[in-house]
Formats: structure tokens, C-alpha cells, sequence
């Protein structure tokens, strides 16, 4: 599919050197939008938590470079740049097509807020954040089947 002319609306990112980027189209609001507590997370990111916002495969279009990929387990594929290592992308290989985009990469992150926790059950202990936010001991609100 060609990708759209680009709008005011739509969210753009990539890596830390910039050998991938991404726009994510605004007219499509994410399905979810959540920090992540689970220690696949934390150990892929080096990082106590990670936010991801949930869209369609079809709301996300790669305007720069190609990402590397790597299976964490055998339902989940994390995309990142091969040159520096920035997780750009999470999905399911089974399910819907959609990707959960690391809102750390985006170039204005502030764009998109948290408004749910998972996996609460694997947080660190010496780590929270100062929200009301539900916590969810697994995958939470938007669980399905392949999920896990």
C-alpha cells in the first residue's frame, strides 16, 4: 500500500541514530495505550517500564530504513534498528495485524498518554509511577487469545 501524503495530525518517530522512521497515521486512535511491567519488556528495553500505544498495521508506515526483528517468545515479534538498537515496534504473529509502537521513539511522545498498567504481577518493586491508572496483573483490557 503507498503511503499517504502526511497530515498535522498524524505521529512520527524512529530510532536514536534516525536510520528508521516511521509516521503513524492520526486519524486512527490507538486501541490502547498501557505501560508494560513484564520482564521481557524491561530486559528488551533496559528499562523498569515500557509505554506502547496499540494500532492497526495498516495506520503505520516505515518512511526510512528497515528494521531488524527478533521472536521473544513464540507468539511475539519485537522490531528495533539494527544500527543502534531502539525498540520501535511490538506485535502478536498471530491475531489482528497491529503493532504496539514504542511511544519513547516517538518524536513527540507527549502526544500520547498511559491510561492503563500491565503485567503489574512482574513490576519491580522499587519502581511505580504517580498515576491513578488501573493496574492489571496480566495483559489486561485488550487481552485475547493470542496474548501472553
Amino acid at each position: 500500500m503507498p503511503e499517504p501524503v502526511a497530515s498535522d495530525t498524524d505521529l512520527e518517530g524512529g530510532c536514536l541514530c534516525g536510520a528508521v522512521r516511521y509516521r503513524v497515521s492520526g486519524a486512527i486512535a490507538p486501541s490502547g495505550v498501557a505501560y508494560c511491567h513484564c520482564a521481557t519488556c524491561r530486559k528488551s528495553t533496559g528499562a523498569p517500564v515500557m509505554a506502547w500505544a496499540t494500532f492497526p498495521a495498516a495506520a503505520i508506515w516505515l518512511t526510512r530504513g528497515v528494521p531488524a526483528s527478533y521472536s521473544s517468545s513464540p507468539k511475539a515479534l519485537r522490531q528495533f534498528c539494527p544500527t543502534c538498537g531502539t525498540q520501535l515496534f511490538f506485535t502478536y504473529t498471530e491475531g489482528e495485524p497491529e503493532f504496539d509502537v514504542s511511544l519513547g521513539s516517538l518524536d513527540d511522545p507527549s502526544r500520547i498518554v498511559p491510561d492503563y498498567h500491565i503485567w503489574t504481577s512482574s513490576r519491580l518493586p522499587w519502581f511505580d509511577t504517580a498515576d491513578s491508572h488501573p493496574r492489571h496483573p496480566d495483559d489486561g483490557p485488550d487481552w485475547s487469545p493470542y496474548r501472553s
